[in-house]
């Protein structure tokens, strides 16, 4: 029943009831207010509710209402089957309500009614909503400061929502939109960014910063006005043009508003230091703005790299940001977002692949220009442009100002160092690097120096030096020469793989990064944790005759008081225990201190992040130390220990898996040493019901599937965790290939206890399998369903019939000729109806004559006008060049059998079934690849009948019963045979 304005008290009163502190009063309003959901009128009733004048003051229960509105809008606005829905016409009534609900004093509720109308629009615009941005320009013209900013809210919203729309339509559309829009909101751009300047003019010139109040109040909306319409017009020129770097079109907006908000920044910064005092409103928007006008350049760049490089547009903006990194004002250097984003520009600028040469050659056709010849003449002048803005003097003061500058540790960095070192470490190292301004510049950095190696590469080397000379391995006290050597080590250690050429790392570890180890001063930390870093950076500088004493240097970091160091300690010794030309050799009796440090380290630390990282190294370690047997009753403690201490941490849950995993696979058939730890953990990770199952479920199935693969024997407790794969294969074939595995091992490693115990689980899950996944996936799961059969021929296959009903309409299926992975399944599948014929005759026979399996081959379009089981002798004769050397073993093996059949039309195959090449080529004695697997899988493979009867034996036994069989019809049959052939035949079967 619908909802209607008699309701709207009824609906007031329990949005009320829903956020009352009283659970009695607010559960049964939740569950009414859930009730009410699908019913028609309530959004209109919600509106009532967000756009009641008598209602202002009541912002939560507004604001409720809305958030109920945008949960109705996302699940009920588009018709579903399953729902009625919204009808039309109070759509309708919607759309025109929150229209004409444009002036909202609140700015929450303002932002919400933005959204709702945004979420519409994706829905509804153009079709439904035709009049939607008309609307909006027609209520501009006439608008006040706050209509205005409203408005603006509004379009930004919405034209965000409809800019993540992918198909060409919404794409035309959106372009559509751009021009319409761009110029109204450019003009008004312009018109306030002079308002606001002339305003701050005034803020700043005025004596009695109260008397302006309310012109304050109007300045700062217009502001924030301005602000909404640079987000705008950034969404304009990035979504509703093409990339100039697809198309190489020129985006005529780029050169039009990219020099201006350079001036809008010129313009606005002096207002830094004016307003840091007296008007934090005004502060505040300056370095929203500023910051904000620079990320816009860099993103138009990102987009339009070559309207960008006009030289109208790149040359000033690299300019200034240039200037701005290496020559600040005083003030400008606490401005930390706002360097960041030059910064930002400046590396974006030097890794744009549409500014290198393009070193491709003209094509043949000299009078046509081509799409790379316009992008390698664009490149080329832009390339001009960037060589004239970064002569080699000011390469080089760039890289001096960063390392001199930006690298060094400050007061405020050290206190923050010695206060909270795990904080200190993560925000220097881990932060992403546009969020901080050290990570920023050495980003920077990095990216300069890879443009520009022949250069800066002595430079760098020539700063090492100096601060190596200015400060000598036995300083200790915290002078400025102590950090510009903690600076230069950052910033050898970054570019190892360049300054490599210029520096010899065996000189420069024996003559002052051993002795500064050595040094156990407590200043020490801050070249120590560099240290730390070198070592793990320059790995591949580090040859045999130095690998002992970095390792112990190592060994000695992750012991060090200080957590900061230790865990950069952590991270290298990963790089080196992970190198291809790790020496374990050398790191052998280091490990008992190893282990015991990082036992040690992972109960001192506190954050989520450091204990990740502590476990990565312990994983890393039981994967690539073969002694671990001997750790392994202190590992078992461990793992029972931080498994305990990480319930609800599901990322440190995840690093513990693998790391379990390693240990598993480590210990190998003395694995059931850790089960009282491992097995409670694994039947957490594979419950599908388990709270953390999305995040633990993949590694907790490659646990699983290691712990059965190195199992000596099946459990109890594994055995009953089978079930568990029935319902994830229910759910979803993400994890087809694990699951495929696991089965295959509780096959060999269960026998029939398993079978006994899971008979219905596992046809259930063949059966979820064939048929409902690709190729792929059935090629590989076909060589379970062949090792299950070959374990059980007699119980399985009639239990297993609707499986292999499947696999018969595959192999009588067409459509496989020009596909390879096709013809490999219907070989596959092929192959296991062989087998079964073999090792279980009678069974095929009763399979291929059920009504059941007719019906599934007509659904399938399978035209099948003869027996079964003979149109299969035809696909065993079709695909034996498809087939390997142990499938055509078996199909000669099904054709051997098929001889020895009650069947007249055997003998019209007679002729290709004793001369085709599976006969032949399986008439060697050899016995195929075997696979290597674990032991007990060749054990299986080595016991098979297949490869310990006689295929030569049992062709001559099978042509004698049908001789006996067909009698004179089997003579004629054979002297139809080529001569040759039947040469050849009497030759391999040995017959006289």
């Amino acid at each position: 029943m619908a909802l209607s304005a008699s309701d709207l008290p009824a609906i007031y009163s329990l949005l009320t009831n829903s956020m009352s502190g009283d659970e009695s009063v607010r559960k049964p309003a939740e569950a009414a207010l859930s009730q009410s959901e699908s019913r028609p009128g309530f959004c209109s009733c919600l509106m009532e509710v967000i756009t009641a004048k008598d209602l202002a003051s009541q912002v939560d229960v507004r604001l409720l209402a809305s958030v109920y509105f945008k949960n109705s809008i996302n699940r009920y606005w588009r018709n579903r089957r399953d729902s009625s829905g919204i009808s039309s016409e109070e759509k309708n009534h919607l759309r025109q309500r929150l229209l004409s609900h444009l002036r909202e004093e609140n700015d929450k509720i303002a932002v919400m009614l933005a959204v709702l109308i945004s979420k519409i629009a994706r829905f509804d615009y153009p079709k439904e909503w035709p009049e939607l941005f008309s609307v909006l320009a027609h209520q501009l013209q006439s608008a006040d400061v706050l209509t205005s900013h409203r408005i603006f809210t509004i379009l930004f919203r919405t034209l965000k929502e409809l800019s993540t729309k992918r198909l060409t339509a919404d794409q035309r559309n959106f372009a559509e939109i751009s021009s319409h829009f761009f110029d109204y909101c450019w003009r008004l751009w312009q018109s306030d960014v002079q308002t606001i300047l002339h305003g701050f003019s005034a803020v700043v010139q005025s004596y009695n910063p109260n008397a302006l109040e309310q012109r304050h109040d109007e300045l700062y909306l217009t502001s924030e006005r301005w602000l909404l319409c640079l987000k705008i017009i950034r969404q304009l020129i990035v979504s509703g043009f093409q990339s100039d770097a697809k198309c190489i079109q020129e985006v005529r907006p780029v050169k039009e508003v990219s020099p201006m908000f350079l001036n809008a920044i010129q313009s606005l910064l002096p207002y830094y230091s004016s307003f840091q005092k007296g008007h934090p409103q005004f502060w505040d928007f300056i370095k929203r703005a500023c910051t904000k006008l620079m990320k816009v350049l860099v993103t138009i760049q990102g987009r339009h790299p070559y309207s960008f490089g006009d030289k109208s547009v790149l040359p000033p903006v690299m300019d200034f940001c240039l200037n701005k990194i290496v020559d600040p004002e005083p003030d400008l250097l606490l401005f930390e977002p706002f360097l960041i984003q030059c910064m930002v520009m400046v590396k974006c600028v030097l890794e744009c692949k549409e500014y290198k040469p393009i070193l491709t050659g003209r094509v043949m056709d000299e009078n046509a220009i081509t799409l790379e010849q316009m992008k390698k003449n664009i490149s080329s002048v832009v390339g001009g442009v960037l060589t004239s803005l970064l002569p080699s003097e000011r390469l080089i003061l760039v890289c001096n100002i960063l390392i001199r500058r930006y690298f060094v540790l400050t007061a405020s960095d050290l206190e923050e160092w010695y206060q909270y070192p795990e904080t200190f470490h993560h925000e220097q190292d881990v932060v992403q690097w546009t969020e901080k301004l050290r990570p920023c510049a050495e980003a920077l950095y990095i990216v300069l120096f890879e443009n520009y190696s022949q250069l800066l590469g002595p430079v760098v080397v020539s700063i090492l030096q100096e601060a190596m000379n200015g400060c000598p391995s036995s300083v200790t006290e915290v002078t400025p020469g102590l950090l510009l050597k903690d600076a230069a080590y950052g910033a050898a250690a970054y570019v190892y793989y360049e300054l490599s050429n210029y520096l010899s790392f065996k000189d420069w570890f024996n003559g002052a990064l051993s002795l500064e180890l050595s040094n156990d001063h407590p200043n020490m930390r801050i070249i120590h944790r560099k240290v730390a870093l070198i070592l793990g950076q320059w790995v591949s500088e580090i040859k045999d005759d130095i690998k002992r004493p970095v390792y112990c240097g190592l060994i000695r970091l992750l012991q060090d008081r200080d957590l900061s160091v230790r865990l950069a300690a952590c991270r290298s010794l990963c790089s080196h225990i992970e190198d291809a030309n790790f020496s374990e050799k050398d790191f052998g009796n280091l490990l008992p201190v190893c282990w015991d440090s990082c036992f040690k380290l992972i109960e001192e630390v506190q954050e989520f992040d450091s204990k990740v990282q502590v476990l990565n190294l312990i994983s890393v370690l039981i994967a690539h130390i073969s002694k671990v047997i001997p750790f392994a009753n202190k590992l078992v403690e461990f793992f029972q220990k931080v498994w305990e201490e990480s319930s609800g941490e599901s990322l440190l849950q995840i690093q513990l898996l693998i790391a379990l995993r390693n240990f598993v696979v480590a210990l190998g058939y003395q694995s059931p040493s850790c089960y009282n730890v491992l097995l409670p953990i694994l039947q957490k990770g594979i419950d599908i019901n388990s709270p953390d199952e999305l995040n633990l479920l993949e590694d907790s199935m490659l646990l699983w599937e290691a712990t059965l693969s190195h199992a000596p024997a099946m459990v109890p407790q594994l055995l009953t965790y089978f079930p568990c794969l029935v319902e994830i294969i229910e759910r979803s074939f993400d994890h087809l290939q694990v699951s495929v595995n696991i089965i295959e091992s509780y096959i060999i490693l269960g026998g029939t206890e398993f079978l006994n115990m899971h008979a219905s689980s596992v046809a259930k899950l063949l059966d979820l399998i064939v048929g409902n996944v690709n190729d792929k996936g059935l090629l590989s799961t076909l060589p379970v369903i062949d090792i299950l059969i070959q374990c059980f021929p007699v119980e399985v296959p009639p239990l297993i019939s609707s499986t292999l009903q499947k696999l018969i309409v595959i192999c009588l299926s067409g459509g496989d000729d020009l596909d390879p992975a096709k013809t490999a399944v219907k070989a596959s599948s092929a192959a296991i109806l062989a087998r079964i014929l073999v090792m279980n005759t009678n069974y095929l026979g009763q399979l291929t004559a059920e009504p059941s399996l007719q019906l599934l081959l007509q659904q399938a379009g399978a035209a099948v006008e003869e027996s079964i089981l003979l149109c299969l002798v035809d696909i065993w004769l079709d695909k034996v060049d498809n087939a390997s050397s142990y499938q055509r073993k078996l199909f000669g093996f099904a054709l051997s059998i098929i001889l020895t059949l009650r069947l007249p039309q055997v003998l019209d195959k007679l002729d290709q079934i004793l001369s085709g090449d599976n006969m032949g080529s399986s008439m060697s004695h050899g016995e195929g690849i075997v696979p290597s697997k674990e032991f007990r899988k060749r054990q299986i493979k080595i016991s098979d009948p297949i490869n310990q009867l006689s295929l030569e034996n049992s062709v001559r036994e099978n042509l004698q019963t049908c001789a006996a069989l067909h009698g004179e019809s089997f003579n004629s049959a054979i002297s139809r045979m080529h001569p040759s052939a039947f040469a050849q035949l009497k030759q391999a079967l040995k017959m006289p």
